[in-house]
């Protein structure tokens, strides 16, 4: 045989012996350890009250009836160039849900602390963390601030308007 096939067969056998000597109580005891770290440490946080409006930074934003056009044409700007990879302005899923709709689901608070804060918004917020567990995805952190996340949601807020016919 030549030397590296020789090496190889070598390689895979002590492979094939520590695997099969592994008796199993180690991992099963080790993930018997994280498990229990996990639950306490979830024990630890207070639960958070769910008043619709998200986990961050937003706690009451004003909206007025009327779109204000130059707001929404800032965030479409936004939107296109952070957002589109990922969501339709449609009920279409690409990556992250379709946003048809979305301000008539959830609370202006609530869309722009998801668009500021999401890391933080799919660990502790209910509706956000059933979000991830169905599309599967966290949705990346594109550091938009507060006015920014203003004008992204004045352009859901005129998307939806205008589907409706509005």
């Amino acid at each position: 045989m030549p030397g590296s096939i020789r090496y190889g067969v070598v390689a895979l056998f002590c492979g094939t012996l520590l695997f099969s000597c592994s008796s199993g109580d180690n991992e099963k005891n080790a993930t018997e350890s994280q498990e229990q770290t996990g639950l306490a440490h979830q024990q630890e946080q207070a639960p958070v009250e769910d008043d619709g409006k998200g986990i961050g930074p937003v706690s009451s934003i004003e909206v007025s009836e009327n779109i204000d056009d130059a707001l929404a044409a800032e965030g479409k700007t936004i939107f296109e160039g952070k957002c589109s990879a990922c969501h339709q302005l449609t009920d279409q899923k690409i990556v992250g849900p379709g946003l048809l709709g979305v301000t008539e689901k959830r609370k202006p608070e609530w869309i722009m602390n998801m668009v500021i804060n999401p890391e933080e918004m799919t660990k502790k917020d209910p509706t956000a963390k059933k979000l991830l567990a169905e599309h599967l995805t966290q949705m990346t952190n594109q550091n938009i601030n507060e006015q920014d996340a203003r004008a992204i949601l004045e352009f859901l807020r005129q998307n939806d308007l205008q589907a409706q016919g509005k």
